[in-house]
């Protein structure tokens, strides 16, 4: 991983990693998830992981303004080629170093059900997940959380010292 190098996410990096968002996650429609003002209005929260100058992994993130002491991650995006490398975790890393030196103390999330990859690479960065009532394949489920039919599996990590060095 020597050359890839993890910057800060800029507005011009809008186009070229929504023009391919969708592809990576199979054709299922995420671009809609990305609008421009997270490219825009987060850049201090949010990386790029960049190899011979192309994104090949992508991180959007925010501290909350409601709650300063927590942070939130909206979309993590890895270019299928390159899953399994260590690129995810390296940019939550930065992250939640990030965050941490802005004085939170959890981050959170959420996932599709469906996405049993983001599941499970969560479980792995010792994310916690909430309790529902509902559960499907033995994963919490929080029904109708982001509207009617659209589920989400919620998760939640502390960022105290023993996580940084993970």
């Amino acid at each position: 991983m020597n050359d890839v190098v993890i910057r800060q996410i800029g507005p011009g990096d809008y186009h070229p990693i929504i023009s391919v968002v969708d592809a990576w996650w199979g054709g299922r429609p995420m671009a809609d998830m990305l609008p421009r003002l997270f490219f825009v209005h987060f850049q201090s929260t949010s990386f790029t992981a960049v190899v011979d100058g192309q994104i090949v992994a992508f991180l959007i993130g925010f501290v909350s303004q409601t709650y300063p002491d927590q942070a939130y991650v909206h979309f993590l995006g890895v270019h299928p080629a390159r899953r399994g490398e260590g690129l995810g975790r390296l940019l939550y890393g930065r992250f939640f170093a990030r965050a941490t030196s802005l004085g939170c103390r959890t981050v959170h999330g959420v996932t599709s059900p469906v996405n049993r990859n983001s599941i499970e690479f969560h479980r792995r960065m010792g994310f916690s997940f909430l309790e529902s009532d509902v559960k499907v394949d033995g994963v919490p489920v929080a029904v109708d959380y982001d509207g009617e039919g659209e589920d989400r599996v919620i998760f939640r990590k502390n960022l105290d010292p023993p996580d940084m060095e993970r």
